[in-house]
């Protein structure tokens, strides 16, 4: 099928009753439903909606990959006027990457770790253009230069654990981009990006679509980011699109109660006001951290920082990505060694112990991992993951189990799924499952590593609600590192900013948030994409 050039007074994408079935026993027959829509050359539609709202479905079916077991039921999907749903497999492969190009969400995973990112960038070329070798190197080159990436050069040789999170997500776009295709589909792309990092690349997409006219299929959960770069926005629940409309009329005066809904659960840059818990009169100090280094040959990961955490309070770690908030986590819990500093747990230095002292501490500190996916064993059953946390703590295999199903309670999942495997579980549903875990060693501490990074607004305000309670009720201190400055807002009673590996400010989240002293901080605040929405 020849594809003619697009009439620039039509849209260039158009969708029509298209529905997407389901595989027999989910939980609803149709992953997408009858869904219609148009994008026009130049414009940005952000697709919004709660994970399984059906927006990974839609865009799967309108490239013609739908993921395995979903099929295509009905409707049209047209590109120029041109009907795709019936094409062969060898057809859509002319089309994929130069008609109809994505930019993935996690960009690491996209790129072959054993080829440089220019040789990657050169295979586009390859599979659709009839070029020599060194004019597929000036094209790659010229794509990076493009991409405002640094020493062009040194890029294009590079492999990608050689690069920033930031800079793979450019190398991604550049790939996207190098047929100049009508259609770009930008599926959650700056979701592990850190609030500076995502304002470039969110930059960089509106230049791109101002230079080239791009029509942009923008997928997201963030609603700061939707403020920032859609033109329209359409909202999809359960497989429908509910709302559709300018972008400003739907986040100013949204018409559907799930909208609001969705707006409303958005995490605000102001601060509430926070109590000292009542069941924790004292402000015992559970974690202390003292000059704590890391070093990497000449590279100084982790640079003399240092803190107290007391109970029942939350510190927050926030900065861009590479700043050393992880590194600074793995060094606490002892997955790394550090160069130099000490870590002190209820007292105790925690870097010295040994044997059983050191299995005690280990219980007293946990860890709530970023993917809630990856997380979990996907052989092992909810229950019997917790089980045997409990079994670790100490506790014996009939009190386990009892003891899971208190944990159930407790995270507010219902008793029945202690039988069922990750793969039946919402991303919002494992991040509980992975805090009952943690708690399940009863822990006077719980380390947050980006944990609420993946999940959609409501689900993320339904788990800071959840650790809000825990917090309450068994007086924990919590560690959440976070990219998110609107998370940190809300659960903080202290906020420490990160940069190049040390503590560059710290102190109260009213102070940090609403008196920023440090030129960095600042920085970040600015950066935060949506701050008129909330």
């Amino acid at each position: 099928m020849m594809f003619g050039n697009c009439d620039d007074n039509a849209p260039i994408l158009v969708v029509e009753g298209l529905s997407v079935a389901l595989p027999k026993g989910a939980d609803r027959p149709l992953a997408v439903d009858a869904v219609s829509l148009e994008l026009r050359r130049g414009e940005i539609l952000c697709i919004v909606g709660e994970s399984g709202s059906g927006k990974s479905a839609l865009t799967g079916a309108i490239m013609g990959a739908p993921a395995p077991g979903l099929k295509v039921t009905g409707g049209s999907v047209r590109l120029c006027g041109k009907e795709l749903t019936k094409l062969s497999e060898r057809a859509w492969c002319r089309i994929r990457g130069n008609r109809i190009a994505m930019i993935f969400q996690e960009p690491m995973a996209s790129l072959n770790p054993a080829i440089p990112v220019g040789q990657q960038i050169m295979e586009v070329f390859e599979l659709h253009a009839r070029m020599s070798p060194s004019e597929r190197r000036e094209r790659a080159l010229a794509l990076i230069r493009s991409m405002q990436l640094p020493d062009p050069e040194r890029i294009f040789g590079s492999y990608p654990h050689q690069l920033s999170g930031g800079q793979c997500q450019r190398v991604i776009i550049a790939m996207a981009l190098a047929m100049n295709p009508e259609v770009l589909i930008a599926d959650e792309p700056t979701t592990a990006l850190d609030v500076t990092t995502q304002a470039q690349v969110l930059k960089l997409i509106r230049e791109l679509r101002e230079a080239q006219g791009h029509g942009i299929l923008f997928i997201t959960h963030d609603f700061g980011v939707v403020a920032e770069i859609a033109d329209r926005i359409a909202v999809m629940r359960h497989g429908k699109i509910i709302e559709i409309g300018a972008a400003r009329q739907v986040l100013t005066q949204p018409a559907h109660p799930y909208t609001r809904e969705l707006i409303a659960a958005v995490p605000s840059l102001v601060p509430p006001s926070k109590e000292a818990p009542a069941t924790v009169p004292d402000a015992k100090t559970v974690l202390a951290v003292t000059a704590l280094a890391k070093s990497y040959g000449r590279v100084r990961a982790v640079n003399e920082v240092t803190f107290a955490l007391e109970r029942g309070t939350t510190l927050s770690v926030v900065g861009e990505s590479g700043c050393g908030k992880s590194s600074l986590a793995r060094l606490i819990v002892r997955l790394t060694e550090p160069t130099s500093g000490r870590v002190d747990v209820n007292g105790k230095c925690f870097l010295t112990l040994e044997g059983r002292e050191l299995r005690a501490s280990c219980r007293a500190v946990q860890m709530i991992f970023q993917d809630p996916f990856g997380s979990l064993n996907p052989l092992r059953r909810a229950g019997a993951t917790i089980a045997r946390a409990a079994m670790l703590a100490g506790a014996d295999r009939r009190t386990a189990r009892a003891r899971a199903g208190e944990l159930f309670d407790r995270v507010g999942l219902p008793r029945e799924g202690l039988d069922r495997r990750p793969s039946a579980f919402s991303g919002g549903q494992k991040q509980r499952i992975g805090i009952a875990r943690a708690l399940a060693m009863n822990p006077d501490v719980l380390i947050a590593d980006e944990s609420l990074s993946a999940l959609d607004a409501s689900s993320q305000a339904q788990i800071l609600d959840l650790l809000r309670k825990l917090q309450n009720e068994l007086g924990l201190a919590i560690l959440m590192i976070t990219h998110d400055l609107r998370v940190a807002a809300q659960i903080s009673h202290r906020i420490a900013v990160m940069q190049a590996g040390r503590i560059v400010e710290i102190g109260s989240a009213e102070q940090v948030i609403n008196s920023p002293e440090h030129p960095y901080t600042r920085e970040l605040l600015e950066s935060a994409p949506g701050r008129g929405l909330v």
